[in-house]
């Protein structure tokens, strides 16, 4: 079980089945074979990476094009059906469950790379490329894509979500890194939010409005992307620490310093030691950075050096260092594999996720308070995070059967997220609300979400658009 906390009220209860019909069966006229209503596909799209249970929807409509997002949506707006976009699922905030029922919109097949600008150094695509993907069809160009949020996520839902990643520090977010879109509102209409020009003062910025909109605006189906040059040269390094507070201490100084490092990311003795388990290594089980170098050849050199001596003066020590792509790439599979590594350490435990981000010059305190909590709950929690800009996650492992495992993994959350808002951080660096923060979005922002439901009831007045996400019920 996951207690259900800021869940919508009854006002949005399910369509009743025969509109549920009527409007599968005027899809189907439409889109044939793309609208699904089988039992295990309904399941597949009715639950994320998240801890929260499977609610499926009552249909699945396979897009394959505008259009067929345009007709969707239409046909739903017009009988008062909810639309919940779907890119590949691996969400972990309870973004893409069906709480009302409705029309499952999936945009996997929209997946074209429409058109590389490398000129320009940008490119747009449809909502379903994902960012491996992407990163593959650039390969020739001497460009590439740099946001990483770790899984091989959809283009269309790392900006629903405005996701970040490991590159974040040097690269920014997904919300420096999209020029601009091409969405379906709630009542179908197609906009596009901008233009190819790096920038533009010509009316309301309605890309950034969608983007972390996490579908509950419209449905991106197009995205226009900023694209960054290959470096010429690129350095990985793993180094072990004594403690957290050392590791955090040393990505700290690093930043301050003005080292332009790519990546740096940390992981405690338990998500280590949860690696090494998961995928056969031997790194020794104790704090780690990963960190990341681009640059020319010299540049590199000297950021590493520059970073190295940090470290040592930290505790830092057990440096390996990659600069061949195989090894690099093996290297940071091991930060990659982190969540499905933690997961194993207590197979069967549902997930609970924390997500703070908060100044760098805070993140030491803030990450040793959370450690010494942990130590003090029952379930297990391993501690890791994108601290080259303030953001760490805890995933907490609990049984699902245990409703006192999951109010003490709420406490602790609200606890994290309470000290995070105290030194002016805030409650999801990059997962993005979902069902999850929801009860934390009043607290951050005050008044503001007042504004922000204005804004959602002009757009969508029925709450047909992802129900039941970001915004607790009036």
């Amino acid at each position: 079980m996951r207690v259900m906390t800021g869940m919508s009220s009854d006002a949005d209860a399910r369509p009743p089945a025969d509109t549920v019909n009527r409007v599968v069966t005027e899809l189907r006229e439409r889109l044939g074979e793309r609208v699904s209503t089988n039992a295990t596909v309904l399941e597949q799209h009715g639950h994320d990476e998240s801890g929260w249970p499977v609610m499926p929807p009552d249909a699945v409509v396979f897009a394959g094009s505008r259009d067929d997002v345009a007709t969707t949506v239409t046909v739903c707006a017009r009988h008062r059906v909810p639309m919940i976009p779907y890119g590949t699922g691996t969400a972990v905030e309870g973004h893409v469950q069906a709480l009302h029922g409705g029309v499952v919109i999936d945009l996997s097949g929209m997946d074209q790379v429409v058109a590389v600008n490398a000129a320009d150094m940008d490119c747009t695509v449809q909502a379903g490329v994902t960012r491996k993907q992407l990163n593959r069809h650039l390969r020739d160009t001497g460009l590439f894509f740099p946001i990483d949020p770790g899984a091989d996520a959809s283009i269309g839902g790392m900006t629903s979500t405005r996701a970040s990643g490991t590159n974040a520090v040097r690269y920014g977010t997904m919300a420096g890194n999209v020029l601009s879109l091409t969405a379906v509102l709630p009542d179908g209409r197609v906009i596009d939010t901008g233009r190819r020009a790096r920038k533009s003062s010509a009316g309301y910025d309605l890309t950034h409005l969608l983007i972390g909109a996490e579908g509950t605006l419209g449905v991106i189906t197009d995205i226009t992307l900023r694209l960054h040059g290959l470096p010429e040269a690129i350095s990985s390094a793993v180094c072990a620490f004594p403690t957290v507070r050392d590791a955090v201490e040393a990505a700290s100084e690093t930043i301050q310093t003005g080292v332009p490092v790519a990546r740096v990311e940390l992981l405690d003795e338990l998500q280590m030691q949860a690696i090494n388990r998961y995928a056969g290594l031997d790194h020794p089980e104790a704090p780690h950075l990963f960190l990341e170098f681009h640059g020319s050849p010299a540049g590199v050199a000297e950021q590493a050096e520059t970073t190295q001596a940090i470290a040592s003066e930290h505790g830092g020590h057990t440096f390996q260092w990659a600069t061949v792509e195989e090894e690099r790439n093996r290297l940071w599979q091991a930060r990659h594999d982190a969540y499905p590594a933690a997961l194993q350490l207590r197979p069967g435990a549902r997930p609970v996720l924390t997500d703070v981000c908060v100044p760098v010059s805070a993140l030491a305190d803030c990450i040793a308070d959370a450690q010494r909590e942990l130590e003090r709950l029952p379930m297990p929690g391993t501690i890791l995070g994108h601290v080259g800009d303030g953001n760490f996650h805890v995933i907490l492992l609990c049984d699902p059967e245990s409703a006192d495992d999951y109010a003490r993994a709420k406490a602790f959350n609200e606890r994290l997220v309470e000290r995070a808002l105290a030194l002016d951080g805030t409650c999801t660096g990059e997962h993005g609300i979902g069902m999850g923060k929801m009860p934390f979005l009043q607290a951050e922002h005050g008044d503001a979400v007042a504004v922000m439901r204005s804004i959602k009831a002009a757009l969508d007045p029925h709450n047909l658009m992802n129900p039941g996400k970001v915004f607790q019920r009036a």
